[in-house]
């Protein structure tokens, strides 16, 4: 994005914000009084059979999904997947093509974004350059015209949460980019809404300030006990931070679950590789034999390996993709079913090593071991490939079995 488009979004963002505090002592009244670090109302979103297209391309393809109330909703997925397009489609930013958006039971697919209750925090802040930290996060209540009183505990409150106290009267310029971050944040905890919804919220900063935003995030969704929807495209967020995580993938959900079940679990070969840092190796091969409770598979390293079957209809000659994660690769033991490998290069970093390696068939596997243990670069490895930690993918990529046990 270049500087002039990235203003434009800027300016869009500040409209859209503008707009919502414009109409915020339309959304609910009642509330502006009451606890407002408490939700007031449940806040349970449905989405059915949602659809954006653009010119004739579609870019969003039936989705069905339902956010719980007080659930923390990773949306994932590569460039252009449609996660931010969802997420717009759900704020009201986006016409729909297609299909509904229901909030604790009403119609709001076709309602403006100032009256969904909803507040966005965008990745580029979208703060106020000329009012203070204080007036930028009391702007939609001083529209709204709230009682001077009622504002001050808000924000308050809002800056305490999020350790601001010392510069509300600081402007933007002087603040570094996680401390606006935390600004544009407070802004929408003023406004109490029913579901908070971040757009890459932290894409924008160093990698030591995304950690700690991540965790100043979680211990925001703790204390407010809210329904937040968050979208990203790193999976360590998605894995670090969610109840649920939803991995789409050109337009449509691959898989919806907890980030544990999905690595644990993967539906396809798509969110096998995309969850899990290094990512899941993959191993070509064809089905040898099959019986009622397993099959045995040639790779086409040249292994054979038996695996537990689930119930799933296989035919041999069939191909089938195995899939293992970093962790459950190990040098192999007198009797074990071995792999043989080359070393490729390493990398250590201090807690573990990822040992990378390239099988006789060209395939390359990472093998996660102690940080002060490394291969040698050349050196041939014979490796453990452990059946209860393997997956089977099927010729269209989809898993066929089940490890029979999650994790070692």
């Amino acid at each position: 994005m270049d500087v002039n488009d990235n203003a434009c979004s800027q300016e869009k963002n500040i409209a859209c914000h503008r707009e919502q505090a414009r109409s915020h002592k339309k959304a609910h009244p009642a509330q502006l009084n009451n606890n407002m670090w408490r939700p007031i109302i449940m806040a349970n979103l449905k989405i059915k059979n949602l659809q954006k297209g653009f010119e004739g391309f579609s870019i969003i393809k039936g989705i069905d999904l339902e956010v719980n109330d007080k659930e923390f909703v990773v949306f994932v997925g590569p460039s252009g997947c449609g996660k931010s397009t969802l997420l717009r489609l759900i704020a009201g930013l986006e016409e729909v093509s297609g299909g509904t958006i229901e909030l604790d039971g009403r119609d709001i697919t076709e309602v403006s974004p100032a009256k969904r209750d909803l507040a966005m925090v965008f990745q580029t802040y979208a703060l106020y350059p000329h009012m203070s930290v204080r007036k930028n996060m009391s702007f939609a209540l001083d529209l709204a015209g709230v009682a001077k009183a009622e504002v001050e505990k808000k924000v308050g409150e809002a800056a305490r949460i999020l350790e601001l106290g010392p510069m509300l009267e600081r402007k933007p310029k002087q603040l570094s980019g996680g401390q606006r971050q935390r600004v544009a944040i407070g802004r929408a905890i003023v406004r109490n809404p029913k579901i908070f919804l971040f757009d890459e919220p932290l894409s924008n900063l160093d990698a030591a300030l995304r950690v700690q935003m991540r965790l100043e995030l979680l211990r925001l969704h703790k204390e407010l006990q809210a329904t937040m929807i968050y979208v990203t495209h790193d999976q360590v967020e998605a894995m670090t931070m969610a109840d649920k995580v939803v991995v789409l993938n050109g337009g449509k959900i691959e898989q919806v679950g907890s980030p544990l079940d999905l690595y644990h679990q993967p539906a396809n070969l798509f969110v096998a590789g995309f969850l899990g840092t290094p990512k899941m190796g993959f191993l070509k091969g064809k089905v040898t034999r099959v019986n009622g409770q397993s099959c045995e598979v040639l790779l086409d390293a040249g292994t054979r390996i038996t695996l537990p079957l689930t119930g799933t209809n296989l035919s041999v000659g069939g191909a089938v993709t195995l899939g293992i994660r970093p962790e459950h690769l190990q040098l192999a033991q007198p009797g074990d079913c071995t792999l043989q490998v080359t070393a490729d290069v390493s990398e250590r970093l201090g807690s573990d090593t990822f040992c990378h390696v390239l099988t006789s068939s060209g395939e390359a596997l990472t093998m996660r071991v102690r940080g002060d243990l490394a291969s040698r670069y050349g050196e041939t490895l014979s490796l453990h490939l452990d059946a209860e930690h393997c997956h089977l993918f099927d010729a269209d990529g989809v898993a066929l079995t089940r490890p029979l046990r999650a994790a070692a």
